[in-house]
């Protein structure tokens, strides 16, 4: 009787388990590549951060030092670097209060430990005290934040030095004053530039999560439509960063002389880019209504997918126009275009007396296309038209569509 055939241990690999490689390796390639690319996005956004907190801190140190007496010149260097990165896409108020409460913590600081000594009450006592102060100076919540932190490690890590000719909270102002002029005069940011690499992060997944809505959508595919939800719900902290940049961009334009010819662009740029960020809220509704529809089990006639891949390239066509400034004519014309789609999605106008009532959407779809419609309106507005140009776009196409 012939023993029985074993099965080959060595050869190839069978074609499920190169699949599986083959799963592996291109998973691991696609993070790489995602990595790289994070790690050159921030290259490019915090690039210039380091050689404005270099020229500060060389500059403060060397002002102390050579005109202030100090040999040792630690606080003033220490809090022109500090200032610099809290400038970075912050507005200017924050900033100056995060440099008075540095300011206060060491002056408090410096004039009560020699009093009291060093230890833990003393600690605590030297907090209250110039929190309080910050309070009466009716600072904000970086300001007592800074106030309070600062007297901790000047009662702990820096105890007072006496025979000083210069107090220490003199150097700190005048290194924070000397981090702002930097930031302001000597190698102020690139306001558009700060603004479209913040806008990066929060228009291209936007922009991926409505395609993924939109295939979704074809498919039925209500796990699906939930993750893109969660993506576009997900860019919430991502918008407010924007919001700060935004506004310490017009700050820097305001005030920077460097920049001060770029005011007129950074305008038009800067309220395309809000026109943008208020049409992906409206994004947001119109994913959370959708995944409703799917839900629920309610029609999705086809045309209302193709007006979500249709409105999310528009944007991206819009970014490029705005960019080359360009008219966005072909933009305008396919958000134009997505609007006519959701109106043959709706089906039928109730206001038509010549046609029956038969909406091709459910309740919740219909609630969509107004967030729909919203939206275009918002990236119209972006494109350049105002308000009234823009409603009547909308109004126009869609009624057309009704009575065709």
């Amino acid at each position: 009787m012939p023993a029985k055939q074993q099965p080959a241990t060595g050869g190839d690999p069978s074609p499920r388990e190169g699949a599986r490689a083959g799963r592996v390796s291109d998973g691991l390639r696609e993070r790489v590549r995602h990595g790289l690319r994070t790690r050159a996005w921030r290259l490019r956004l915090y690039g210039l951060l380091s050689v404005q907190a270099g020229v500060a801190a060389a500059l403060a140190w060397f002002v102390v030092f050579q005109f202030l007496g100090n040999p040792t010149p630690v606080l003033a260097p220490t809090t022109a670097v500090g200032i610099v990165a809290a400038s970075m896409g912050s507005r200017l108020r924050r900033t100056i209060e995060l440099l008075i409460g540095v300011v206060l913590g060491l002056a408090v600081g410096d004039t009560l430990m020699p009093f009291f000594g060093i230890g833990a009450w003393q600690t605590g006592v030297v907090v209250v005290l110039a929190i309080i102060v910050a309070v009466l100076l009716k600072g904000g919540g970086s300001l007592l934040t800074q106030a309070g932190g600062t007297a901790v490690l000047i009662a702990t890590l820096e105890p007072p030095v006496r025979d000083l000719s210069v107090p220490r909270f003199v150097d700190a102002a005048v290194g924070g004053l000397i981090g702002l002029a930097v930031g302001l005069l000597v190698v102020p940011i690139h306001p558009q530039r700060t603004v479209k690499r913040l806008a990066e992060p929060v228009l291209d997944p936007a922009i991926a999560a409505m395609h993924d809505l939109a295939t979704a959508l074809r498919l039925r595919d209500l796990d699906g439509a939930q993750r893109s939800l969660g993506a576009l719900r997900g860019l919430g902290s991502r918008l407010t960063v924007l919001d700060e940049g935004l506004g310490a961009a017009q700050e820097v334009v305001r005030l920077a002389p460097l920049r001060w010819r770029e005011r007129p662009s950074l305008a038009f740029y800067t309220d395309a880019v809000r026109h943008m960020e208020r049409s992906l809220y409206a994004w947001r509704a119109i994913a959370r209504r959708l995944t409703r529809v799917l839900r629920d089990g309610e029609p999705v006639p086809e045309e209302l997918p193709a007006a979500i891949d249709l409105l999310a390239d528009s944007v991206q066509m819009l970014r490029c126009a705005i960019r080359a400034r360009a008219e966005p004519q072909q933009a305008r014309q396919q958000i134009l275009t997505a609007v006519e789609l959701v109106g043959k999605a709706q089906g039928p106008a109730a206001s038509d007396p010549t046609r029956p009532h038969t909406h091709r959407l459910g309740y919740s779809g219909m609630i969509a296309a107004g967030d729909f419609r919203t939206s275009a309106h918002d990236l119209l507005m972006a494109s350049g038209l105002n308000a009234d140009e823009a409603a009547a776009l909308v109004r126009r196409t869609a009624d057309r569509d009704e009575w065709d």
